[in-house]
């Protein structure tokens, strides 16, 4: 059973992966990579999603052994990875929507690349788990973490598979609308992982000089 601080965490991860992976902007490049064999959308979408979840799980489980061998504090990723994910979120809001360059475009099988990586397990997603690790010093919190990835990973599925009609429906204005709102989200995220390193760092400083 989770506390709530756990819980908190729990939330937390799922919506920080959420708004960086952000499937609904997917969606359109998803439809368009895959124009040229509508039939086998069900496994591209199936093999982008494998490709995408196996980057985040060797990121999160590596995470630790990374933090160790270079020897980085978890406030200095926090406050690292949070200034470039709320500058690529800003970014976000004003371009309104993802791209592929035209070489990714142009692969014969785009689910590993660039559905995959990087539209799916980009690098906003991988330094989000990143900074997560860095804040799942305990098992229900790395738990908690794996659920996150986990279920985003199937939420992204989901939405890939409905893609054609999700993009038929919204159009190009809601497309923008979505975008923007989870570029949003992202950069209230990003700006709160700074706080929150610089926070644990002046508390340091704090304790320090009163020693």
């Amino acid at each position: 059973m989770f506390t709530r601080a756990e819980a908190q965490f729990a939330l937390l991860a799922f919506s920080s992966l959420f708004s960086v992976i952000n499937p609904i902007s997917a969606a359109p490049i998803f439809v368009t990579l895959t124009s040229g064999a509508a039939g086998g959308r069900r496994a591209a979408a199936l093999r982008a999603c494998l490709a995408a979840a196996a980057v985040l799980a060797l990121f999160a489980a590596a995470g630790g052994a990374i933090f160790t061998f270079f020897g980085i504090t978890v406030p200095a990723f926090q406050i690292a990875g949070g200034v470039p994910f709320a500058i690529m979120s800003v970014r976000s809001m004003q371009n309104g929507e993802k791209h592929v360059s035209g070489d990714e475009a142009e692969s014969a099988d785009p689910s590993i690349v660039p559905l995959g990586i990087p539209v799916i397990a980009g690098p906003g997603a991988i330094s989000t788990v990143m900074v997560l690790v860095g804040q799942a010093q305990d098992s229900p919190r790395r738990v908690a973490l794996a659920g996150a990835i986990a279920v985003n990973i199937v939420l992204t599925l989901l939405i890939l598979l409905a893609a054609p009609a999700i993009v038929a429906r919204i159009g190009t204005t809601g497309q923008r609308i979505v975008s923007k709102i989870m570029g949003l989200i992202t950069a209230v995220i990003g700006i709160q992982f700074v706080l929150n390193g610089l926070t644990t760092v002046m508390v340091e400083i704090l304790k320090a000089a009163r020693s």
